[in-house]
């Protein structure tokens, strides 16, 4: 892991690989940008000499990263068992939006939210799954199928076989494949394709959205669609997930006669289009969306005001 002989100076420069692996491993912003800072501090914290025989410190901080984030997972389970409502990872906004609300000019160390790169692996669709393996899964398969890291290095991060390691991960990818919806048509459609029609889905429920048109909304959603909403029990959000197509739709429409002044917004939820509700220019709720067959199936409604920090500038 990491650069090998990239010498005790180099190691500011891993910073950026870190924080992609941490935020993965954990969906949380704030809690990867902890993990990566204690591995800093554990390595500024060895002797000189120490530091010198290493002869990876890319590789040695992603290995203490990693088992930093495995530790966190173990326990982040106990936590969730009493937060508020659901829990969902922190939405990420695109890095050019992100780059155009913290202004221009850089002004001491970049945040973490700008160094993640955004990519099918931090989809909220994609990071709700990891939620749903075991810490080691989580681990074994990230490392390896996001990163390619060799099983023989994950072992050293898991304490356990390369073998052991390597089950784990084909554990974590059965959930994977379970979790996508099986593909319909005989050619799967490229990737811009994809891209294109999911914006003109979400483009099309934020304008039924805007004008509490139910019956547009109940075409756009999936039958079957659910939405799942985190509050966090610091602002409303429903707490358990609301079944079915129609169910969402009115569900929809209710909120938005409810709340005159939001503005809604589409914008790049972690890496593919969604929908920003702000007020008075203070990003109140990120929602993001899995589409198929032109259809809404997922809807992950995030309105935590501690996991949307990135969204709002500083003033």
């Amino acid at each position: 892991m990491g650069t090998v002989g990239a010498g005790t100076d180099g190691v500011a420069g891993e910073r950026r690989q870190l924080i992609n692996v941490a935020y993965r491993l954990l969906g949380s912003v704030t809690e990867a940008e902890d993990a990566v800072q204690d591995a800093y501090a554990r390595w500024y914290g060895l002797s000189r000499s120490r530091q010198e025989e290493i002869l990876s410190p890319g590789a040695w901080l992603t290995t203490v990263t990693s088992r930093i984030c495995l530790d966190l997972l173990g326990s982040a389970r106990a936590r969730r068992e009493r937060y508020v409502g659901a829990w969902l990872p922190e939405p990420l906004p695109d890095r050019t939006e992100w780059d155009h609300a913290r202004g221009a000019g850089p002004a001491g160390p970049a945040d973490p939210a700008d160094q993640i790169v955004l990519d099918e692996s931090v989809t909220m669709a994609f990071l709700v799954v990891l939620e749903s393996m075991t810490p080691a899964e989580r681990v074994a398969f990230v490392l390896h199928d996001v990163f390619r890291y060799p099983f023989a290095e994950i072992a050293d991060v898991l304490g356990r076989t390369p073998a052991a390691s390597k089950q784990l991960a084909a554990s974590a990818r059965r959930r994977v494949s379970a979790a996508r919806a099986p593909e319909t048509a005989t050619t799967p459609p490229t990737a811009a394709a994809t891209a294109t029609g999911r914006a003109d889905v979400v483009r099309q429920v934020k304008e039924a959205w805007e004008t509490q048109d139910i019956a547009a909304l109940v075409g756009l959603l999936d039958p079957a669609a659910v939405m799942t909403a985190d509050g966090g029990g610091m602002v409303g959000a429903v707490l358990r997930p609301v079944e079915g197509g129609a169910r969402i739709a009115q569900y929809m429409a209710a909120v938005a006669g409810k709340t005159p002044g939001l503005a809604l917004l589409e914008r790049s939820v972690n890496g593919v289009p969604g929908l920003v509700a702000q007020r008075a220019g203070v990003v109140m709720t990120v929602a993001s969306f899995d589409v198929s067959d032109g259809r809404v199936t997922r809807i992950w409604v995030v309105r935590n005001p501690e996991k949307l920090r990135p969204w709002t500038p500083p003033r």
